[in-house]
């Protein structure tokens, strides 16, 4: 039986700098990466306060990658592209 799509769910903190820029750089990714079809929810600490607490966040942005595995996490605001299709498990072509 084949794996279940991992699901991302990026916590961000309002619309600061660290923020805007995770946020675009998940979208670039998307734009050209088997991603594009995995399902994102964006969480703002600073309206859902309950839900960063239930996932044990403490510092923003941070990307969680849910998978049935179990989950991964990476901390900042996406830049490194190497390293984020790295933890993806991506095929870095």
């Amino acid at each position: 039986m084949a794996e279940a799509v991992p699901r991302l769910r990026l916590y961000v903190a309002g619309a600061g700098p660290n923020s805007r820029k995770a946020i675009a750089n998940l979208a670039r990714l998307r734009a050209t990466t088997v991603v594009a079809h995995w399902p994102v929810e964006t969480v703002d600490v600073f309206e859902q306060p309950e839900r960063a607490l239930a996932d044990g966040i403490l510092l923003t942005p941070q990307l969680l990658i849910l998978t049935e595995g179990g989950t991964r996490t990476v901390i900042g605001d996406l830049s490194d592209r190497d390293a984020l299709i790295a933890v993806l498990a991506l095929d870095p072509t």
